[in-house]
């Protein structure tokens, strides 16, 4: 996958035992990846190791926007269902804090630490998924 322009190694990451890996496509087309997601279920949170768009979804031209935000509504979903009440957390690359602070309502915990909260999670999920019940 790295040789078509992938950042994320999907058979790395899903060969270890906590992680579980997700991608998104489109309806009518589940052999053209959108983006890669990959999570663990931690003990009282899902935590989000990596989250990457396919090399078309990257920049300002990109075929398909809001892949990042469908993929993180996807990890809050996933983490009510565990009964985790939204909650997820993430690494961010500095540069991208604040905008994370603004698109996701997430909140900056120190250093790069990322944490969504229920109610910013129940915000992402109704825009991302209307008319699905948590």
């Amino acid at each position: 996958m790295k040789k078509n322009g992938w950042l994320f190694n999907r058979k790395i990451e899903h060969k270890k035992p906590e992680s579980e890996v997700y991608k998104l496509t489109i309806v009518g087309n589940p052999n053209v990846i959108k983006g890669l997601m990959c999570v663990e279920i931690k003990r009282e949170h899902v935590y989000m190791h990596l989250v990457e768009n396919a090399p078309f979804n990257r920049g300002k031209v990109k075929m398909y926007a809001g892949v990042t935000g469908n993929l993180i509504a996807f990890a809050c979903r996933l983490s009510f269902q565990r009964g985790h009440d939204g909650n997820v957390s993430f690494l961010s690359k500095t540069d991208l804090i604040e905008h994370y602070e603004k698109t996701l309502v997430a909140f900056h915990f120190g250093g790069r630490i990322m944490i969504i909260e229920t109610k910013s999670a129940i915000k992402l999920i109704n825009r991302y998924f209307k008319n699905l019940e948590l």
